[in-house]
């Protein structure tokens, strides 16, 4: 009785202990930043190209349009993603956009909210991304839960940053092509015709 008694006492001080984690740190916030050899035009259109994204977000599986504009302020869509085998959603929501500029956006799933801003800079030639996520579970068992899967996190973030590098670097798609006009007299009276 006395052995049970003790066990049960120390799983109590350990189950508190693991609770005071996401008491103490409540929320999980961590910085990713590179610098892409590519001018930032192409590199915000790769970014906006949802037919591409899962090429660098890799666990990205689908994207499905809710509600509002499109790529637009407060427009929402659910976001499907696959870890470990295991499918599941999140639910974006656009709060802000600027073409070239950045992006921040509010992603919620039942387990956690993660604020996320994307921010690119024109380096003449070359763009700076930056991102900048803070994350926060959704009850205290998940915010102690987050507290240790930070440095996981913010790895994620790092390698998804760095696939996006090497995408727009490797980009073959021309997201700006001119258009040529060729011209040409039809007649002798020097009346020009476009094509």
């Amino acid at each position: 009785m006395k052995a049970l008694k003790i066990v049960g006492i120390s799983l109590l001080v350990l189950i508190l202990i693991f609770l005071s984690f996401g008491f103490l740190k409540p929320e999980i916030a961590y910085e990713s930043e590179v610098v892409i050899e590519k001018p930032i035009e192409e590199v915000w259109a790769i970014m906006q190209d949802e037919s591409r994204i899962n090429e660098w977000l890799k666990e990205v599986k689908k994207i499905e349009h809710i509600s509002g504009e499109k790529g637009k302020a407060g427009a929402e869509s659910k976001i499907y993603v696959e870890q470990n085998g295991e499918e599941m959603f999140m639910v974006e929501t656009i709060n802000s956009i600027e073409e070239q500029d950045h992006m921040e956006c509010t992603f919620t799933m039942d387990f956690m909210t993660m604020d996320y801003r994307i921010q690119l800079e024109d380096l003449g030639g070359k763009t700076r991304v930056t991102s900048k996520s803070v994350t926060t579970g959704n009850g205290m068992m998940a915010k102690s839960m987050l507290a240790f899967m930070g440095g996981a996190m913010e790895d994620q973030e790092n390698l998804n940053m760095t696939n996006l590098k090497t995408l727009v670097e490797n980009n073959t798609v021309d997201y700006f092509p001119e258009e040529t006009m060729e011209v040409v007299e039809s007649d002798s009276t020097g009346t020009v015709e476009e094509i």
